[in-house]
């Protein structure tokens, strides 16, 4: 400011954003996050330095190149909605398509599509003024989804709401993410609204960027004390998930091996339960020292003598929804992925770690020896 009359808005940024992610810039007021995302598709011209989608250099466009790439590849959702007042809801969300010269038909159910995909279809009739923020914020999220952009630009978007429609927003996202895979790049000042919806996180602080990574990547490795004070009040427990805290797990095949085999790797290994897999890995259920004695003695195969009715939980759940399913088990929880395979077990003092935000990924002695000793009573070994 002294030697040039002039203040930094950005410094010596550089970043990637990989397709169909969700990459959310986040930072206090006068981080220069909004600056940055400006930038990015030049609302404000970049000082120096380059903006490449599609290996072409955003920053070195002509005016009418530029406004084709945001015609057609660029689209931002703005915090105050930016509807036309005048015009319907359909009519806000046909306007992008209008702008391109797409027929009035055609515009018309790409536009329809686009609300029935934000729920808003009912209302397209009404106007800006008839509707609630949030639904006012669904429109002009439809409206740049009617488009079809490759990259939607969110700059605040839901900072304006009530924090009750603010969750339904974030919520509506995710969804409408898991439908469309479009790449997002999302600004935000609230860092629990970043970790919720956000693939990778960007923390700023005075125009340039302290850290890059996932959310859990932030919380448990800050990479510096501004990033680690910055995050210190956040509740893991709603971060963290059950792929976070899982152990390996201990299984028998099923398929292949019998009660023998079963109860030699319960003594190996000192546990009286095991998890039941097929080839593949798929669960099965559980098996227990007495079922596998049943099963020698009966001359039954393991299939026949497994409980069914394991408890599990997707590797994605968090850890905040896994501690009253696990408060009063006895066992431990098996984790599964997308095609319920078996990738670990959740035991109880991993989640007590992390809901007491300890850092049950760290070499702390008394997270582990918590852990060791919940193990012990839950029948799995330490190692497992």
């Amino acid at each position: 400011m002294e030697e040039t009359g002039a203040t930094v808005g950005v410094h010596d940024v550089s970043f990637d954003v990989n397709e169909g992610e969700v990459f959310v810039i986040m930072g206090l007021s006068g981080s220069g996050k909004s600056t940055l995302i400006r930038l990015i598709n030049r609302l404000i011209e970049p000082t120096s330095g380059e903006v490449y989608i599609d290996d072409e250099d955003i920053s070195k466009m002509s005016k009418e190149d530029l406004r084709e790439v945001r015609r057609t590849k660029l689209n931002m959702v703005f915090q105050n909605f930016g509807l036309f007042p005048q015009r319907t809801v359909l009519e806000n969300t046909e306007y992008g398509l209008e702008v391109r010269g797409v027929g009035k038909e055609e515009r018309r159910q790409k536009a329809e599509e686009a609300l029935d995909n934000s729920g808003l279809l009912s209302v397209k009739d009404q106007y800006p003024n008839q509707l609630s923020g949030g639904m006012q914020q669904r429109v002009g999220l439809a409206r740049a989804l009617a488009n079809n952009p490759e990259v939607l630009l969110m700059d605040e978007a839901f900072s304006a709401l009530d924090p009750l429609i603010r969750r339904d927003m974030q919520d509506d996202l995710l969804d409408l993410q898991e439908k469309m895979q479009k790449t997002i790049i999302f600004i935000t000042h609230d860092l629990n609204e970043a970790l919720r919806i956000g693939d990778r996180i960007a923390l700023m602080r005075d125009g340039k960027i302290m850290q890059i990574g996932t959310g859990e990547d932030i919380l448990t490795h800050p990479a510096n004390d501004f990033v680690r004070e910055f995050t210190e009040d956040i509740d893991r427990s709603k971060v963290l998930t059950a792929e976070n805290i899982m152990e390996p797990a201990l299984t028998i095949n099923v398929e292949a091996d019998g009660p023998n085999v079963a109860l030699q790797r319960m003594r190996k290994e000192e546990i009286s339960m095991l998890l039941a897999v097929d080839r593949k890995r798929y669960l099965k259920g559980s098996l227990t020292a007495e079922e596998a004695l049943n099963a020698r003695k009966n001359d039954k195969m393991l299939k026949e003598v497994i409980d069914k009715n394991v408890r599990k939980v997707e590797k994605d759940t968090l850890v905040t929804d896994i501690f009253d399913m696990i408060s009063d088990s006895a066992a431990p929880l098996a984790v599964v992925d997308e095609e319920d395979r078996v990738v670990g077990v959740v035991v109880r003092g991993s989640v007590i770690g992390a809901m007491t935000d300890i850092d049950t990924k760290d070499n702390d002695s008394q997270s582990t020896t918590e852990t060791e000793e919940a193990a012990d009573k839950e029948g799995v070994s330490a190692d497992a």
